[in-house]
């Protein structure tokens, strides 16, 4: 009988686990919904034992109960870059501070930016200081939190916050710690030890290991909270959109990963880490990769904001957005009602919807909400090239790949072909993936996801949306100014 692992994926919205078999057959699969906090404009929080921990716990139990057997191996990937400040016994002193749609630390980031040099931190780190990177969240923490951090012993995210109750090993992977600007430089594969010691003083930075390296072994004590077997290894794990990535295969120089979700993420494997100044330049999950990748705050959420505002379910809407036209009749939409994380790095960006007459219908107005995230794609896309980034084939996963629609639109703006994967549970089966590899049960270099269709543009629509595309670049530098002081009223 095949030996059995658990991956388990803590996103911003849910968490989701798997059980499978180390031919990549999924036995069973597991989710439990949680809430992201917004205490403030611009702040985006979790509660790591009612969410992170809860969940992991509740999953396993769950999973392991359901295994004819014992688990071999476990791995945790998580939403990050986020901050989470801890103790010594890795008990949170305040709630963590997520990734890139948290941009309360734009002043850190203008800050660090001048005492380091712009130039000096896109040198070593291969990408400039955005809303995305943790060395200003730490940073405004210090400023605005000083008895947090004076306590703080122990800097974890959702996956090694985790592995840390698991085992009680306190390590960070590659590639999350390459998202710590500018604490970490993608081209040693080592953290920046003048910048470290300046910002962080005495808090210990973590081990840093491969995302499929054992990061440690099951506890007793976690042993019967879990259900898990003690001794079990533990993956180190990763940030769950480049685990999203591993789970279709995307994983030598060249593919490019499109993660269809509540944000997207294009992630790109390279042989080389390389300089993308509005980008994420990151170390790869494996050892001897690199990515060049870059995410937009918004896109599925924006989805869920129509469905919302109209009172229509997303199937009525996916119809009604069918009927209308490439381009939505002539509306567009900027897509930063979470500020922008690449290429633009703003924070302080802002929605627009633009081309309103009395004639738009909701369905209009659903399509240009998909076709916003199709521009905003080409844009990321584009950049990434410029930056040396060399792509020949182009993978979609996540839950916005299931229904036809989103896929051709952005295939027909991108203007690339799309590979749909046979599995597309997600993060989550990656995270199996590697805990398999970790466990020594299969070969480091083994894939279990194979193509299940092709998308691929549709001609007819290239004129009309190369056009739109042209609007949407000159939308934002031209309102960019008046957005900036409507984003200070927001936050008065």
């Amino acid at each position: 009988m095949s030996e059995l692992v658990i991956g388990i994926d803590i996103g911003t919205g849910s968490t989701k686990g798997v059980l499978a078999d180390t031919e990549g057959n999924v036995l069973f699969s597991e989710v439990i919904r949680h809430e992201t906090s917004f205490p403030k404009p611009g702040w985006a929080e979790h509660d790591p034992d009612e969410m992170w921990w809860h969940d992991v716990v509740g999953i396993c139990r769950e999973l392991t109960t359901r295994a004819k057997g014992d688990v071999a191996g476990l791995c945790i990937s998580g939403i990050g870059p986020v901050f989470l400040a801890a103790d010594e016994r890795g008990q949170a002193l305040r709630p963590a501070i997520l990734y890139g749609v948290d941009t309360r630390s734009a002043q850190e980031i203008e800050d660090l930016t001048e005492r380091y040099g712009g130039e000096r931190i896109l040198d070593i780190c291969g990408n400039g200081l955005t809303s995305q990177s943790v060395g200003p969240k730490i940073e405004w923490v210090k400023r605005n939190e000083p008895d947090v951090w004076a306590h703080t012993r122990r800097f974890l995210m959702a996956h090694t916050y985790c592995v840390f109750h698991l085992t009680g090993e306190y390590v960070l992977d590659h590639l999350a710690a390459s998202m710590c600007e500018p604490l970490y430089s993608p081209f040693t594969n080592d953290w920046v030890s003048e910048w470290v010691e300046d910002m962080c003083g005495e808090l210990p930075m973590p081990r840093l290991m491969w995302s499929n390296e054992v990061a440690g072994y099951i506890t007793d004590n976690a042993a019967r909270i879990t259900g898990l077997r003690p001794g079990t290894p533990v993956a180190v794990g990763s940030v769950d959109a480049f685990v999203e990535a591993l789970s279709v295969g995307v994983s030598k120089p060249g593919q490019v990963m499109l993660m269809y979700g509540s944000t997207m993420v294009a992630v790109q494997i390279s042989d080389k880490a390389l300089h993308g100044p509005s980008l994420w330049s990151c170390a790869g999950l494996l050892e001897g990769t690199s990515n060049l990748s870059g995410g937009m705050s918004t896109t599925g959420s924006l989805t869920t904001w129509v469905a919302e505002l109209t009172g229509k379910g997303y199937d009525e809407l996916s119809e009604l957005a069918a009927a209308s036209t490439p381009g939505s009749n002539g509306l567009i939409m900027l897509p930063y009602f979470s500020g922008e994380r690449s290429p633009i790095a703003d924070p302080m960006a802002r929605g627009l919807l633009a081309g309103l007459n009395l004639t738009h219908s909701h369905g209009d107005l659903y399509r240009s909400a998909l076709e916003a995230t199709g521009f905003g794609s080409r844009h990321l896309l584009e950049t990434i090239h410029g930056c040396g980034g060399e792509a020949s084939e182009y993978w979609a996963v996540g839950g916005g790949t299931t229904g036809g629609l989103w896929p051709q639109i952005m295939s027909d703006i991108i203007g690339i072909k799309q590979y749909i994967p046979k599995v597309s549970i997600g993060a989550s089966y990656g995270d199996a993936l590697l805990a398999a590899a970790a466990a020594g049960l299969i070969d480091p270099n083994t894939t279990w996801n194979e193509a299940v269709r092709e998308v691929v543009p549709n001609p007819e629509n290239t004129e009309r949306y190369s056009q739109m595309f042209q609007i949407y670049l000159d939308l934002y530098p031209a309102t960019a100014q008046m957005s900036h002081k409507l984003a200070e009223i927001q936050l008065q």
